[in-house]
Order: structure tokens, then sequence, then C-alpha cells
């Protein structure tokens, strides 16, 4: 995180005698990225944060992965896929697309998931619609629709909808954040960032909660894990550091617009191991009097791009089928771009009513089951209108 920030008691002093009203010494916990040469923050727990009773081997829930081959466009639809009555925001995941880098996923969540600890990398999600809070180790973060949320690596959390909440989930292979490019070399957002530290939020009190031989689900390199504590973990009296669980509102991106088209970069919000986020929001679009608003074709030698459709009216890809909850895929090696008549409807434009989250990918993305699972085989033919599976 670019700022530091301070939640609940803590002492004067780093790593000196920090007691309870009882007298009882509290434990301190350092959590640390990139061997502690990184952001850090420093917790204080009523009771050791080690003391596990049991662990069992789990059956890992995100299935194998297909390549994208015969290489094709694709389009897939969040809003077809099936859940069942009582999914959760961690079991209830399922896998649509990955690599080395990355595993991306959605889930309709309805119960409250277990507890769970992501140890391999940072985890973010979209929160496309619905409501709920989000618990952790460092306080509750209340999300809504339209919310990012940032997990580092190794915060214990659990997520409790309101209700029905649609979450998209992408979990990294090491650390997100903004991109580097908006940031000052001490960490603060620079003047020509599309947002900054007055738009993210972050846990504003310990979140204490009792009990014992409490589990914990852990995700780590080898696969899953069942912890069984001899406490609950939610036990932190107050943490202050730079390393915390946090949310950003895709409605607070300002767009960057210009007089002609400006590239794919300007949406850019996050950066990750191989990989970028960008958010497509409602803006003006170019002024330039013979300027062609919607996307000239490109190619994107380097990367697979996956978009998101989650609110608005996408003028580019209108024809092709694709709706909001749709996802489509356009990998390295293609030549994508708007759909037939979609440059010469856009002259004259003035505004784009249209939201999406983007993922680059810099090693080709595979397919899980739940992208088979959704697939209209259509899309990759509809720019000719022709092929195996056109009607």
């Amino acid at each position: 995180m670019p700022y530091y920030r301070q939640v609940g008691e803590i002492p004067p002093k780093r790593h000196t005698q920090f007691r309870s009203p009882e007298g009882r010494l509290y434990a301190e916990e350092l959590m640390g990225v990139e061997g502690f040469s990184s952001d850090s923050a420093l917790l204080y727990h009523r009771h050791l944060p080690t003391a596990i009773v049991d662990a069992q081997v789990v059956e890992d829930f995100r299935g194998p992965l297909t390549p994208n081959h015969p290489l094709k466009p694709r389009h897939f639809r969040t809003q077809d896929l099936k859940f069942t009555a009582d999914a959760d925001a961690v079991s209830g995941r399922r896998t649509l697309f990955g690599n080395a880098d990355v595993v991306i996923g959605f889930v309709v969540a309805t119960q409250p998931s277990p507890l769970y600890r992501n140890a391999v990398g940072d985890e973010l999600f979209y929160v496309q619609g619905g409501s709920g809070t989000i618990e952790t180790i460092y306080g509750a973060l209340r999300v809504a629709d339209g919310d990012y949320v940032v997990l580092p690596t190794s915060t214990t959390y659990r997520v409790v909808p309101d209700g029905e909440l649609r979450l998209y989930i992408i979990e990294a292979s090491g650390h997100v954040g903004p991109p580097r490019r908006y940031l000052s070399t001490k960490g603060q957002f620079l003047e020509h960032a599309p947002y900054c530290e007055r738009d993210l939020r972050g846990p504003s009190e310990p979140m204490l909660a009792d009990g014992e031989d409490v589990d914990v689900l852990v995700r780590h390199r080898a696969g899953l894990t069942r912890y069984t504590y001899a406490n609950h973990p939610f036990d932190v009296v107050g943490w202050d550091g730079c390393l915390y669980p946090w949310v950003f509102n895709i409605r607070d991106f300002e767009p960057i617009t210009g007089r002609v088209h400006q590239p794919p970069p300007v949406h850019q919000t996050f950066e990750g191991p191989n990989f970028v986020v960008c958010s497509f929001v409602p803006r003006k679009v170019d002024y330039h009097p013979l300027a062609v608003p919607v996307p000239y074709n490109h190619a994107n030698v380097d990367s697979d791009e996956l978009m998101f459709y989650v609110g608005g009216d996408y003028e580019a890809r209108k024809g092709s089928g694709i709706g909001i909850g749709s996802l489509s895929l356009h990998p390295g090696g293609f030549t994508h771009g708007p759909q037939p008549g979609a440059a010469e409807a856009s002259l004259g434009a003035e505004r784009f009513d249209e939201t999406a989250v983007m993922v680059d990918t810099f090693r080709p993305l595979d397919l899980g089951e739940a992208a088979v699972d959704s697939e209209d085989p259509r899309y990759a033919w509809s720019w000719s209108r022709r092929g195996p599976d056109w009607s």
C-alpha cells in the first residue's frame, strides 16, 4: 500500500512490551512481503498466531485447465453459470481461466465462507453485484457493487454476503497494487494518476472474535491445507503499517481522454506479476473533428486480453452477442477490433456509457471448467458471420 495506517491500540515503540489490561503480553506478528524488505504491518494478537492443533490435506476445487486450442477469440457468459443455493465465496468459486501467474474465477455467493488464507499471492475481487462484509484479521470491510478489493497474501479472511454477492476473483502468484508509474519514489500517488489515496478505504477498527479449535483453509503452493487453530485468528487488538486489505470503487476512476483514441494503458488500474488490470468507465470520447471513437483494430502481440462487461452499453461490441456479465477473450496471435459497422456508427458520439474490467496477461490464458460451461461458440465468427457454428 502507498501509505501508512494505524488501527486500534498499539504501543509507542515497535517490538517492545505491550500488555492487556490483565497484564498479559500481547503476541506480536510482523506481516512482511519480499523478505521483509518491502511493505509490512505489525499486528498485536491476544493469543499466539502460531498455535495450531491440527493440519489436514483438503482436495482442491479449482479443476483442470485446457489450452485455448484451436486459437480463437471466445465469448463466455457468467450470467449463464450455475451455482448451488448455498455457495460461498471460497469453496463456491468456479475457475474461468488460469496460467502460471494468475487464476481467474467467478462466484455467486449467498452464504458466509469459511475462514480462508491465500498464501500463494494477493487476491483482487471485483464486486459485480450485491453487497456484503469481508471480515479480516485487520478488521472488516463493507463492499458493494463496483468495488475492487485488494487482499494481501496470507490475509486470513471470510466473506459474508448480504443476500446474493457476485464476485469476479483474480488470484495472483505475487503482489497486486497500483501501477508504479502512478506513484512517487516514496509511494505517494502522483498528480497524473487517475485515482489517489482519498479514493481508498481500509479497515477502521479491529475485529475481535472468540472461539477455540477454529478451522482456517489455507491455499499454498502444494495445494490446500485445513489448519485448526487453538484460538480464533480474529484476535488482533491493533496494528499499523502499509500492508493491509483495501477497497477502491471503479466509479472513482478518473478516465484519461484525448482528441484521438487513447491506447489501453490509460485505463490501467492495477498491476500484478505478468498481468495488468484496466477499468473502462463512462467517459467523454475523442473530440478531434475527424475522430473515430471506437477502438481501432489492434493486436496486442505480447498478451491475452480478457474483458469483463459489467455495465452500460459497450459500443464496439454491438451485434456480437455480448451483454452485461459477458467475458470476451482475445488472445495474442489474433487481431481484434470493433464489430462490423461499429466504427461508422460511433462517428459524432460525445460520450460512451460503458463499464468493463479488463485483464491483460503476458502469458496465454488456459480455460477452466466454468469457461467451458459458459462459452458462446458463435462469437469467433461474428466479424464475418460465417463459420462452423454460425447459423
